[in-house]
């Protein structure tokens, strides 16, 4: 009898050690929707019928947040056909999922967490070349909520040399409000950015606010937008004309190297990045024919 329960309790043991490794390490699935016409009319532009028609509309991005105990990886991902039915229950056909990496002007990046150190890492790819540059999660206030796009991304071109803005006044309001994101409880902060801008020779105040729905029972610090972030792990970002919102998790078995970020990336700092795309910025104006029309913005990571 004796054996038969050190048996059993071996076996309850051995149960709950893999069920708590389960719940260390898994994937979230985050859905981002920017709105670009929305996100103009909260900035304070007015547009007219037509420049709205003209504008593209609402865009959805698929991303993952892959964490194990010790370090999590963040990117978008995009969802492909599967001919061996390895996302479709072996039936012969499916959807799997396909991580992403955007080239170019560093488009959407890759990020790397380790949770011991805090430590944030983006990683992306730029003139054939892929950097890692060190990075934080903080909350911005240097420019406007509403140019804080969903996965960090911001206007190199448009930062050092660009026309002198004031910054914003930010207030950071925590709430009581809570609500449920894939089982966990969420507690609510608004960031509301108060901005001057003149608008028809008349001088306005643009209220933005943008609602961050973070949990402490994660265990881990993480946003989709590392410039949106006040502390815990952030499941929700929610602005007038984009949002940030997880729609799933799945507990599974991580490999540490889809959380661990490149080893052949080169060290950028921020400054030296700064100075690429001011020179990147330079050489498009420089080269341009005289009375082209269109304009082209190089949108990278905050």
């Amino acid at each position: 009898m004796k054996k038969l329960i050190f048996a059993l309790m071996s076996i309850f043991s051995i149960v709950s050690i893999a069920d708590a490794q389960k719940k260390t390490s898994g994937a979230i699935q985050f859905e981002t929707t920017v709105d670009p016409a929305a996100m103009a009319s909260a900035s304070g532009i007015q547009l007219t019928d037509q420049q709205k028609a003209r504008m593209s509309s609402a865009v959805k991005t698929n991303f993952e947040l892959l964490f194990t105990a010790t370090n999590a990886s963040y990117m978008p991902v995009e969802e492909v056909e599967d001919s061996n039915g390895a996302g479709g229950g072996g039936n012969g056909g499916g959807m799997g999922r396909m991580m992403m990496r955007f080239g170019g002007g560093g488009g959407n990046r890759e990020y790397y967490y380790t949770f011991a150190d805090q430590k944030l890492t983006e990683v992306f790819d730029l003139n054939d070349t892929t950097y890692y540059m060190p990075s934080k999660l903080t909350l911005s206030t240097s420019g406007p909520i509403g140019s804080m796009r969903m996965g960090g991304n911001r206007a190199p071109g448009d930062t050092a040399k660009a026309k002198p803005v004031a910054p914003p006044t930010i207030e950071i309001v925590k709430t009581d409000s809570t609500k449920k994101i894939l089982g966990f409880t969420c507690k609510q902060v608004i960031v509301r950015s108060t901005r001057a801008i003149k608008l028809l020779d008349m001088d306005k105040n643009v209220v933005e606010e943008t609602k961050i729905w973070y949990t402490n029972e994660l265990g881990f610090n993480f946003s989709p937008n590392p410039n949106m972030w006040t502390e815990g792990t952030v499941l929700a970002i929610e602005g007038r004309g984009n949002s940030s919102i997880a729609k799933s998790i799945e507990y599974r078995n991580v490999s540490a190297k889809d959380v661990t970020a490149p080893k052949k990336a080169k060290l950028i700092t921020e400054e030296e990045y700064k100075t690429k795309m001011e020179n990147m910025m330079k050489r498009f104006r420089n080269n341009r024919p005289p009375g082209g029309g269109g304009q082209i913005r190089t949108f990278g990571m905050n």
